[in-house]
């Protein structure tokens, strides 16, 4: 905390929206990362604007890893009809980029700088532009970015959940039990209304998706006749790993003394980690990273009554829960604590906006459904290259 504020610095986050996520090619093809960018940073700021917030927005800071470029965050802030005087940063820290861009929010307004930061993610992998290196003999298409040079291991996730759950030993059998665990928890949440008070639709009136697209009844029967899509002999299938998707999410942060003046509910930013680990491992960051985050916190996993993993691969989640010492699919309590409305895997995984969805999955889950002040919320995702956000965070009321 700044020493000029003390406690009425603490950022809080205090509305936070999403779209519904469209799977890449399909319910969201035609709009762009601006596009769902926009919508939910004006659907979030009109919550808090609801909730008396009356600051000016200071900044813009969206997560974003396979947009057009040209700070995708300033455009969408304009698309949004924030006005000029409102700045934007756009954040590429691949699959974390949404997580970190709200905690490079909550450190603004930590130090004192800023009263009101909207922050979030967006991706739109249906209009992503394709790549080519410049040569003198005309562009060459690549697939990907590098995420880690010469000598280092450089492996595309799949082929990397493959590694990882070979090495964690976790099963293709458990994986796919992940899966149908998320499938179903996402679909039950839907037809509870779980998500309706997030949820933002965009798009043509009469045509904009009305529900996450990817979530449906997996047969386990059907996922065990499933061929490796990654490696030969590995044991990530289509079904245990996250659809390529569209999607965005926004989260208003002001400082605790803003909030307490209004006497509205939020969700403090108490601690944070984003650490490196070996690029041969990458979904392996969150280990470190919860466990920094944590000892940040001053708390330990077992103070933690909700936890959102970026499922980009069950391999992946299995393999980091495994390590924590939280078993989702064998113990009750850690079953409705981890990604208890599904996650990625059945919602899809718009890469750039993942980790801000996690964040409002946790405002939904602490602060929509009333749970005391001094709960305890955590989010994580793993990154490409190697490496591992977390963030815990606290209800206040």
């Amino acid at each position: 905390m700044s020493a000029a504020g003390g406690w009425r610095d603490a950022p809080v986050v205090v509305s936070a929206r999403r779209t519904w996520v469209g799977t890449a090619g399909h319910g969201h093809r035609s709009l762009s990362e601006v596009d769902l960018a926009a919508a939910t940073l004006a659907a979030a700021l009109g919550d808090a604007r609801s909730l008396g917030v009356e600051d000016a927005v200071a900044d813009v800071v969206l997560g974003c890893c396979t947009g057009p470029g040209g700070n995708v965050a300033r455009v969408a802030a304009l698309a949004a009809g924030l006005g000029v005087a409102v700045p934007g940063l756009t954040v590429d820290r691949q699959c974390a980029s949404g997580l970190a861009a709200v905690l490079l929010a909550a450190q603004q307004v930590r130090a004192g700088e800023a009263r009101l930061v909207l922050a979030g993610g967006t991706e739109s992998a249906s209009t992503a532009p394709e790549r080519a290196h410049r040569t003198a003999w005309g562009g060459v298409p690549y697939a990907r970015a590098t995420f880690a040079p010469t000598p280092w291991a450089d492996p595309a996730m799949g082929a990397a959940a493959d590694d990882l759950a070979r090495r964690r030993g976790v099963t293709r059998e458990r994986q796919e039990a992940y899966a149908v665990r998320s499938h179903a928890r996402a679909r039950a949440a839907h037809v509870r209304g779980r998500f309706a008070a997030e949820a933002v639709r965009v798009g043509t009136p009469g045509r904009a998706l009305a529900r996450d697209e990817r979530a449906r009844r997996l047969d386990p029967a059907v996922l065990a006749r499933l061929s490796p899509v990654f490696t030969p002999g590995g044991t990530v299938t289509v079904a245990t790993a996250s659809p390529v998707s569209d999607g965005a999410a926004a989260v208003a942060v002001v400082p605790e003394g803003v909030r307490r003046g209004l006497g509205i509910p939020g969700l403090r930013v108490l601690a944070s980690a984003t650490v490196g680990c070996d690029p041969a491992l990458p979904g392996w960051g969150p280990v470190p990273a919860v466990r920094a985050a944590l000892d940040r916190a001053g708390a330990g996993l077992e103070d933690v009554a909700a936890v959102e993993v970026v499922e980009a691969f069950a391999a992946q989640v299995l393999a980091v829960t495994d390590e924590l010492g939280l078993d989702p699919l064998g113990d009750p309590d850690d079953d409705a604590r981890v990604c208890a409305d599904g996650g990625a895997l059945a919602l899809g995984h718009p890469w750039g906006a993942s980790g801000a969805v996690s964040v409002v999955r946790l405002f939904s889950r602490l602060v929509r459904a009333g749970a005391p002040a001094g709960t305890l919320g955590l989010a994580t995702a793993a990154v490409g290259g190697g490496l591992g956000v977390a963030a815990v965070l606290e209800v206040v009321r």
